[in-house]
């Protein structure tokens, strides 16, 4: 893959991403807890279901930082080496994560 190849689809992840959010924080609202409405079983799992979509925001969050990172590496000229030994990242590791800062070598340490 050449840059401009990676950097489309890294934008447009990250436009994917950022739709998903401003959704999420639209819809978010604090839970209500009536007690006459809904029995305890069904508030429970409506804490729960509430947990699983902020941890799923916190993890879009994430990529998305883990993106920008990307995209200014790849700017700047980093992209595709380690960012501990400096080492040139192998392609197929690339090929999972575009985002991967790391060769395996320095992972694993």
């Amino acid at each position: 893959m050449d840059d401009v190849e990676i950097k489309n689809i890294l934008v447009a992840k990250q436009i994917e991403l950022q739709q998903q959010e401003e959704e999420f924080q639209k819809t978010n609202k604090p839970l209500e807890l009536d007690q006459a409405r809904l029995g305890r079983l069904s508030r429970m799992d409506a804490m729960q279901v509430q947990q699983m979509e902020q941890e799923t925001s916190r993890r879009r969050i994430t990529q998305l930082s883990k993106i920008d990172g990307a995209l200014s590496r790849l700017e700047s000229g980093d992209f595709g080496f380690c960012y501990v030994c400096g080492d040139e990242l192998d392609e197929r590791r690339l090929y999972i994560d575009l985002t991967t800062t790391r060769c395996l070598k320095c992972v694993d340490t």
